[in-house]
């Protein structure tokens, strides 16, 4: 059994070494316009993954993501522009003051559960939103920021990009780790069966709001990367309707799926990016591909393509084993 879960993951670890490869080729075989787009489509990827560690994880659906995505945009935003800030340091502090907004939000949120919660984070993301919307002297409201330039080693695109790669690549391994750990599987017992797990004797609240600040971090330092790469930010960035498209992503993807949300944002994003070039109603579009998920493939097209690849592998084990 060991000796085939290892060479699963060989399997496994073999697709994702040819997609990093491809990952690092791609500047040289894409023109600059789809460079952009697949940096694009890195860091809604992060955000996608932040919203999952709730979502597929937890079991806890937030409408709220968008909110520390948008602080973490505005904070590197409004210290390079105003501030004159180091680059790098306003990164740490973009990612921290979402984590900071997050644990304050979270300590309200994780009180509630199901629909409850959802609304909660809806509600706090919609008064963060409306805070730098109106606060124009300070935040440049329905303006946004302009002319957020990253430093001169990452002004050109394939620069800049390469660093998008390497942000996700550590960050995604990092939330691996973490759903893969002791504290994960924990995770999973909570949403399972939340219940017995607080009979066991774990403080169900604890384990959520540290969560609820690991997903908050990680969705702040999507918007940190986001700001610089594309020199603004607008209030949009905390929208609801921002909030919407990692859930679009994780029911395109497979929430249940690592990579899952991952697939469900490149989908979106290079969809979206395809379908603009000749109609603005790429929303139609979209969400007959969400309806064509929820009742042809209702766990995901990746948790769709791995349940076939089981059952191909059973099948020849069968006939392997009659012959």
């Amino acid at each position: 059994m060991n000796t085939e879960r290892n060479g699963s993951w060989l399997k496994r670890g073999w697709w994702l070494a040819l997609l990093i490869i491809a990952s690092f080729a791609a500047p040289f075989v894409i023109s600059e316009f789809y460079l952009a787009i697949l940096g694009e489509a890195l860091i809604m990827s992060l955000l996608a993954l932040s919203f999952n560690l709730l979502f597929g994880y937890m079991g806890q659906l937030s409408f709220g993501q968008a909110a520390f995505y948008g602080l973490g945009g505005y904070t590197v935003a409004m210290l390079l522009t105003k501030l004159h800030f180091n680059f790098w340091l306003s990164l740490v502090a973009g990612t921290g003051i979402a984590s900071f907004f997050g644990l304050i939000v979270g300590y309200f949120c994780v009180r509630l559960r199901g629909i409850y919660f959802a609304i909660l984070t809806l509600a706090f993301g919609q008064l963060l939103f409306f805070i730098i919307y109106k606060w124009h002297d300070f935040t440049g409201g329905d303006d946004g920021i302009q002319g957020v330039f990253p430093p001169d080693l990452l002004k050109s695109s394939v620069a800049y990009y390469y660093f998008i790669l390497l942000v996700f690549i550590a960050s995604a391994f990092i939330l691996w780790r973490i759903i893969h750990s002791p504290f994960g599987h924990t995770l999973k017992a909570m949403r399972e069966n939340p219940e017995r797990t607080e009979f066991l004797g774990i403080n169900i609240a604890r384990y959520q709001l540290i969560t609820f600040v690991i997903a908050a971090a990680f969705a702040g330092l999507a918007g940190v990367l986001w700001a610089p790469f594309y020199r603004s930010i607008a209030p949009f960035a905390l929208m609801w309707v921002k909030s919407g498209e990692p859930v679009m992503a994780a029911i395109l993807g497979g929430p249940t799926t690592f990579f899952g949300p991952v697939l469900g944002m490149f989908i979106m994003t290079f969809v979206h990016a395809y379908v603009l070039g000749f109609t603005h109603f790429w929303a139609v579009i979209m969400g007959m591909m969400i309806l064509i998920v929820i009742f042809l493939l209702p766990g995901g097209i990746l948790c769709f393509a791995q349940e076939k690849l089981k059952e191909r592998r059973e099948r020849l084990n069968s006939m392997r084993t009659q012959s």
